[in-house]
């Protein structure tokens, strides 16, 4: 690894924390600094689950008084993510790279279509009457489904669980975010486990990231206060786009 390559990672693992902290969206930022580094695009996908870990345990500590309170409720959903977590990750590395990387154009633009939705995709408020209890099976059924993207891509994993959070289950949005939350360290950490025995990961471009993105993320809190969120989603969705139309040439 070069020294150039090495600063463009650590940049893009800052930057991708920072981002994730105000709006989402940092996994754009390190698949494609990834992507330019020279990984091929399985070892890319995998290596920025690994460089996102971060990121999902900080957001989870930041709601963990929430967590301690609900956690045994969502126990189903949680082994509904885990499962999906492993078959998304299992299809993935059934893929080569070639395979992969004509999906990744048409997953790009699905996810920045869903991230550039996001503030139209939050949960409503629960009416009263319906606070307390969730929604049955069609929770889990639907988390599973979500897992799935998780486990196999994962870019926009996290607005696209908050919309069928609000869908499947009941309470406000604090309650829904804590859950998605939650959830996504299972997701991410389940799929990683297969990443890992399955060869794909980049541990030195893993090492150079991880520590960026965490400096990133508490960067990011002093940034959530100074940059309008507006900016940061305009500048997300521009990465996500451009990405996607490089996928496109280069395919």
């Amino acid at each position: 690894m070069t020294l150039a390559i090495a600063l463009l990672l650590f940049a893009s693992g800052f930057l991708s924390g920072a981002v994730n902290a105000v709006a989402g969206g940092g996994t754009f930022l390190t698949f494609g600094a990834l992507t330019v580094a020279g990984l091929p695009p399985i070892t890319a996908n995998a290596t920025s689950s690994v460089a996102q870990i971060p990121g999902y345990i900080t957001s989870a500590l930041s709601y963990w008084s929430d967590v301690r309170r609900i956690w045994r409720g969502i126990l189903l959903l949680a082994l509904a993510s885990a499962l999906g977590s492993i078959l998304g990750a299992m299809l993935l590395l059934a893929l080569d790279n070639e395979d992969f990387a004509a999906l990744v154009p048409w997953l790009l633009l699905g996810a920045t279509a869903m991230f550039a939705a996001g503030p139209w995709l939050k949960p409503r408020r629960p009416h009263a009457s319906d606070a307390a209890t969730g929604r049955g099976i069609a929770g889990p059924l639907v988390q599973f489904v979500t897992s799935i993207y998780g486990g196999f891509f994962g870019a926009g994993m996290g607005i696209m669980m908050l919309a069928t959070l609000g869908l499947t289950e009941s309470g406000e949005y604090h309650r829904l975010n804590a859950i998605k939350n939650a959830l996504s360290i299972v997701i991410a950490f389940v799929a990683i486990g297969i990443f890992v025995s399955g060869g794909v990961v980049a541990w030195i471009h893993a090492l150079v990231m991880v520590p960026a993105v965490a400096l990133g993320g508490y960067a990011g809190v002093w940034a959530a206060r100074r940059v309008p969120t507006i900016a940061v989603r305009s500048f997300v969705v521009t990465v996500g786009l451009a990405l996607a139309a490089y996928y496109f040439v280069k395919g």
